[in-house]
């Protein structure tokens, strides 16, 4: 979060004004740019307050709650409002280690709850017609998966991350390669299928809890990027990021997914969409990280995302 976070006594002041009585062990989390989040007990419970600018994104966590199960475990949200000038959700608080923390030792483990847990996301029930967007802007019908593609890498200035793309082009050899990620997801977007699977679309980067043996998921969270569409996008966030996490590369989300099949026809022309969501994210960080100026990220990101671009699709 890039603003000041509140006070200890402003926490333990709405605490106790939302349940009645005082809190105990109020601590600080890790993780999170756009909220801060603290865990404390009160009544015998370990719950989670976080504190944000952005309350769609606390109303994302309480929708995804109906995918909440054994592979899918999403922490309960019992209430949302508003105080010291933000929004704020409380949730229960589950317990764990980042998920991107585990070592290529671990990945033979590892690899069975992440999987389980793409699956779970897989078979999340969607309405046939449902608009690719939790809440599409225009007409649903308009909502689809290609254009939610494209649209991510256009600089909308209504969205809270903008700017980013004149920050790019100030630099002649980012501007050539985000022009270079632009024309390649255009073009292979338009032959990727308007699946609607319950995308996550943040997985790793502390959005997701692990057991500290590596054998089970224990916590889905911050579903503010998460829509509806190909699961492959998730595939890709793994491969994608595996390069910074080697304990992921190891797990290798994509030789599993393609030793174990999740049904027929799902995995046509694969590698050349999952070669268009790596791209994609490719692209996408190059803004964010113009954005938030993380020059060391930036520098990185562009090396790797330059690799993809010329590796081209993985091998099927």
């Amino acid at each position: 979060m890039t603003e000041q976070r509140p006070s200890r006594r402003q926490l333990e002041a709405l605490l106790a004004a939302v349940h009645g009585e005082e809190v105990g062990d109020l601590e600080p989390l890790s993780g999170g740019f756009w909220s801060s989040a603290f865990g404390y007990r009160v009544a015998g419970r370990e719950l989670v307050l976080r504190v944000g600018d952005l309350p769609e994104a606390f109303e994302m966590e309480r929708l995804a709650m109906s995918f909440d199960g054994p592979d899918l475990p999403v922490p309960a949200v019992h209430r949302l409002g508003s105080a010291l000038g933000r929004a704020y959700a409380i949730s229960e608080r589950h317990h764990g280690r980042f998920l991107e923390t585990i070592t290529p030792e671990e990945a033979a483990v590892a690899g069975t709850p992440i999987m389980r847990m793409l699956a779970a996301l897989r078979a999340v029930p969607v309405e046939a017609g449902a608009p690719a967007e939790w809440r599409p802007t225009g007409p649903p019908e308009a909502s689809t998966w290609v254009r939610r593609l494209n649209d991510t890498l256009v600089d909308d200035p209504s969205r809270p991350v903008s700017g980013w793309r004149d920050r790019l082009a100030a630099d002649p050899a980012r501007d050539r390669l985000f022009r270079a990620c632009q024309d390649r997801v255009r073009e292979l977007s338009a032959s990727c299928p308007e699946r609607r699977d319950v995308v996550h679309g943040d997985l790793l980067h502390g959005n997701v809890l692990i057991t500290h043996d590596a054998s089970q998921v224990t916590a889905v969270f911050s579903w503010k990027c998460s829509v509806r569409g190909d699961f492959l996008y998730d595939v890709a966030w793994f491969t994608f990021w595996g390069a910074w996490h080697p304990g992921i590369a190891a797990v290798d989300v994509w030789g599993r997914l393609l030793a174990d099949p999740p049904g027929a026809g799902a995995l046509a022309d694969a590698a050349a969409r999952h070669h268009c969501y790596e791209v994609l994210i490719g692209a996408d960080h190059l803004g964010w990280y113009a954005w938030t100026g993380d020059e060391e990220a930036l520098r990185s990101v562009a090396a790797h995302t330059s690799h993809v671009l010329e590796r081209g699709p993985l091998r099927v």
